[in-house]
């Protein structure tokens, strides 16, 4: 009974139960959290650590920040369905009601502050723009190649603003939005949020994914490979956490001469060969089961979308390499 006590003492507290009304909303921040209950940080942490301790609430660490959520599992779904089934005195209901105002309040300045990154770097992101063919092509092409597959769950790798979760999550059994930078993740996190999606926004490396083997059903790289000094091992990285059957959809240039985007933008590779990654896909047991080329432009988006061999289905994987032929 040592848990059940535990949890029930966590929760003897207004203050806590405020916090797991507003995460069950939205994933937020403990200065967040802070700002919408109008509590020192301190006295915040402190509830969480309670919280946290008795297994309701996860701790995320992005940079300087730390996010929670709910912990995933039995307890705290019972929990919800729990608390979706009280009735709240006047009083009570008046509390939540100020606390999700609240809530709104820090969702416009997660949008403003993403606004206001998008005006500082428009000029740079548009001078690459410029240099291809319109987003709005390349994703009528992702969602071209991807059509008639199951999604299942997404790992969107670089997700950056987190279009291309936006882009496939009302497809998707769940998606999971990775970047290494918290200020990405921050943006990607100001337009998520505002749908009712599964959407998990996670802080990692593409050269050490924080998700287990055989754990994703499609990996999206979308103009995320060519910073890879590496390329090779983050598809071998890739190729670890995909399931058998599963596919993965690389949307980069072809091979260029661009040096700048090398020395401007930090571009550790000016783009890639078709034999570069069916070689890679081949190491790491991928199959190359479509490609597209999208010009238009001084450089050339390349798609090529991959699937893991599955040994169960050999004739599936015949048909695959006469189609890639």
């Amino acid at each position: 009974m040592t848990q059940l006590i535990d949890i029930l003492r966590s929760l003897a507290d207004p203050t806590r139960l405020r916090i797991i009304a507003l995460l069950r909303v939205l994933e937020l921040s403990v200065g967040e959290i802070a700002q919408i209950l109008e509590q020192s940080q301190p006295r915040v942490s402190r509830h969480v650590r309670i919280l946290a301790e008795a297994g309701l609430v996860e701790r995320r660490k992005e940079g300087s920040w730390v996010f929670l959520r709910l912990s995933p599992g039995k307890a705290t779904d019972a929990l919800r369905e729990f608390l979706g089934a009280v009735p709240l005195s006047a009083a009570e209901q008046n509390i939540v009601d100020l606390d999700l105002v609240a809530l709104r309040t820090v969702q416009a300045e997660r949008a403003a502050a993403a606004s206001r990154y998008f005006a500082d770097h428009a000029e740079q992101w548009d001078a690459i723009r410029s240099l291809h063919v319109a987003e709005a092509e390349v994703e009528q092409a992702m969602l071209r190649l991807m059509q008639n597959r199951r999604l299942g769950h997404v790992l969107d790798v670089g997700t950056g603003t987190g279009r291309v979760a936006e882009l496939f999550a009302p497809s998707a059994r769940r998606v999971t939005a990775l970047d290494r930078s918290p200020e990405m993740l921050r943006l990607a996190r100001a337009r998520l949020t505002a749908h009712d999606w599964p959407v998990e926004l996670l802080q990692g490396d593409f050269y050490a994914l924080p998700l287990g083997a055989e754990s994703a059903d499609t990996i999206i790289f979308h103009q995320v490979l060519h910073y890879a000094q590496a390329p090779d091992q983050v598809i071998a990285e890739a190729a670890r956490v995909l399931r058998p059957g599963g596919h993965i959809l690389i949307v980069d240039f072809a091979s260029h001469d661009r040096e700048e985007l090398r020395t401007r933008d930090a571009h550790a590779r000016l783009g890639f060969s078709d034999a570069q990654i069916r070689g890679w896909f081949a190491s790491t047991g991928l199959l190359v089961e479509a490609s597209d080329a999208l010009s238009g432009g001084e450089l050339t988006v390349r798609l090529w979308l991959g699937r893991r061999r599955s040994d169960d289905n050999p004739a599936r994987q015949e048909e695959a390499q006469r189609n890639a032929a």
